[in-house]
């Protein structure tokens, strides 16, 4: 049974609306605002009234048309408060300080040894990470008003709990509350395939599209999704596990414990096991850690290296065959690419993967579709976990919207 919309559920609705065309249009009028979100002028000026009133909105300017009334023009208030996202992987930590409006003010980074699990040796990891991004900042901590943090695998909002990561055999590790022990600000702890199609609807090609499909490659791989302007979560927040759906059957071990899945091939490991299916005395694979490891394979690319490229072209193939079943079970316009290793690898991989579709995507789809590099500037995942902890630090103002909207379960049920 669907819950009927409340008007509460209404109001929320709009004044994320607001808050989103503020990001898209920069400082506007009452009346551009009324304009961009379709809602009535009366509606927009309520809700800047309550967004003035909290300090999150300011005026700008002050427009004196001759003959009219002045109009104010009006953006989010960059100094009301400083934010931390936190981009958590198996191999490293990247942290950015914000401000509300999601300037950048600083960066930390934290390299994670692949070989280590344990939860408190991760969680060190990111409050290093979080006090180098501050010290970049030069910033009274007492300004910060949260911290996101993603964390890869099952991750379950409302408890705040890592439920299931299988790359580090995590289960139901509590992130929220062992960090909020250590930083003393609030903590939102979400899944990076939820935070890289916020990033990509609001400030990529969201602008544009309100459907679309935003591919992760790293070390894992998995695929955020966004239909009709609304981020897709599932059930229990484990909707976009494309790393994890078949590939071939009876195919390569995944560390899922299943055979065959798309990680197997596409993720850093899989192009590692492809490379020593194709050259097994091949130089590059003596870089042991993942990411140089892609960035000797892009720096041999580049030199035009035959048993690289073969491992491109046959990477390419796997990621277009896994891509076809997406797009034909979702019928989306856009794909987006995004991540660490589609970022070192993306001039060789999108070329071939767009010759390559056709062969996998079905008619109806592939006229309508684009498949390109993400286009949201700096770390798609932080930027995405401080646009939902912006949204958090709105609830508590009671102004929130329904970007950060968490599956509403019972966090009893993973314990």
């Amino acid at each position: 049974m669907v819950a009927r919309r409340t008007a509460r559920d209404l109001r929320s609705e709009n004044r994320f609306k607001v808050l989103h065309a503020l990001f898209e249009l920069g400082p506007s009028t009452r009346q551009e605002l009324a304009r961009h979100t379709e809602l009535s002028p009366a509606t927009v000026a309520t809700l800047v009234t309550e967004f003035l009133s909290e300090g999150v909105l300011r005026i700008s300017d002050v427009e004196r048309n001759t003959g009219g009334r002045p109009q104010e023009r009006l953006t989010i208030d960059p100094e009301r408060g400083r934010i931390v996202g936190v981009d958590v992987a198996e191999t490293y930590v990247d942290a950015t300080l914000y401000d509300l409006a999601l300037g950048v003010l600083g960066h930390g980074e934290v390299a994670l040894d692949e070989e280590e699990n344990d939860p408190a040796y991760v969680i060190d990891g990111i409050v290093r990470a979080v006090e180098a991004a501050v010290g970049a900042g030069d910033l009274d901590r007492e300004r910060i008003i949260g911290v996101g943090v993603s964390m890869p695998g099952h991750v379950h909002p409302d408890a705040g709990a890592s439920v299931f990561a299988p790359n580090w055999d995590w289960h139901d590790v509590p992130v929220e509350k062992m960090l909020e022990e250590i930083l003393p600000v609030p903590v939102y702890v979400d899944n990076p395939l939820k935070a890289v199609v916020l990033s990509e609807m609001w400030f990529g090609v969201g602008s544009v599209v309100d459907s679309m499909a935003v591919v992760n490659l790293g070390t894992g791989v998995g695929a955020g999704i966004a239909i009709d302007g609304s981020l897709i979560r599932g059930t229990t927040n484990n909707a976009g596990e494309w790393g994890h759906t078949l590939l071939q059957l009876d195919g390569r071990q995944c560390r899922c414990g299943r055979r065959g899945c798309v990680e197997a091939y596409i993720g850093a490991p899989g192009l590692r096991t492809t490379l020593a299916e194709i050259a097994p005395e091949h130089p590059t694979l003596r870089q042991s850690r993942q990411r140089d490891f892609v960035v000797a394979v892009a720096d041999g690319l580049a030199a035009e290296d035959p048993a690289l490229s073969a491992l491109a072209l046959r990477t390419s193939r796997y990621l277009a065959a896994a891509l076809g079943d997406l797009v034909n079970l979702l019928n989306v316009p856009h794909v987006a690419l995004t991540g660490w290793a589609s970022e070192a690898l993306a001039e060789w991989l999108v070329p071939a993967v767009r010759e390559e579709l056709p062969r996998h995507v079905m008619p109806g789809s592939l006229s309508a579709l684009t498949v390109e590099p993400s286009q949201v500037s700096g770390n798609a995942v932080a930027l995405g976990m401080a646009a939902f902890t912006l949204q958090q630090f709105l609830d508590r103002l009671g102004l929130a919207g329904p970007a950060g909207t968490r599956p509403r379960q019972d966090p009893e049920q993973f314990n």
